[in-house]
């Protein structure tokens, strides 16, 4: 499924463009980078290949799409609840700057693979060290995608949630939709000042 656009606005705001490659801020030339927040580990272009490159924002956009696809399937197959645009989009930049390894042995995903949507939310603000130290970017970085991921704002117009394959019982995966329901509508009433 299509990303909705808050998703693709976090990630180009916090990734940027950069025309060529150049040293990852956390671990240098170990990590090369280009464009917007490309890497060797999501395939082509590989720098051994283009290290002189110069790339065009056409290049570049074209680039992020084919790298949030793989993205998006790695938190599809990791999540098994359902998740409505901006939680899926929180988890896919979220995955994007950390990797699929560590979505997957996060608690993050552990609780919300209970149904613990609010748990699960907590847990952005975890992830902020870069080569053990933390950074003020990945710092905002992280909440930017919690109120992301809590958010209810241009659901209308996002692409329907699809729902993960599960192995759950329908009665399970039935809780896990009104969970989710229940959480849109407190977040919702909050806003509106509902509710405390």
């Amino acid at each position: 499924m299509a990303l909705n656009s808050a998703t693709l606005k976090l990630v180009r705001e916090y990734e940027g463009f950069v025309d060529h490659w150049y040293p990852d801020p956390a671990h240098g030339w170990k990590v090369p980078t280009c464009c917007i927040g490309h890497t060797d580990a999501a395939g082509d272009p590989k720098y051994a290949d283009t290290k002189s490159k110069r790339f065009s924002e056409g290049e570049a956009y074209d680039i992020l799409a084919k790298d949030l696809r793989a993205v998006e399937a790695m938190v599809n197959r990791a999540v098994k609840v359902p998740l409505n645009a901006n939680q899926r989009g929180a988890l896919v930049s979220f995955t994007f700057n950390l990797g699929g390894g560590n979505l997957n042995k996060s608690t993050l995903l552990k609780k919300l693979n209970r149904g613990d949507y609010k748990g699960a939310s907590k847990e952005f603000s975890k992830w902020i060290n870069a080569a053990g130290k933390p950074m003020a970017g990945l710092k905002r970085r992280r909440e930017a995608e919690r109120l992301l991921f809590l958010s209810t704002e241009g659901l209308d117009d996002a692409p329907a949630p699809s729902t993960p394959k599960s192995t759950k019982s329908p009665l399970a995966a039935l809780a896990a939709a009104l969970a989710v329901i229940v959480a849109a509508a407190v977040t919702f009433l909050k806003a509106k000042g509902i509710l405390p």
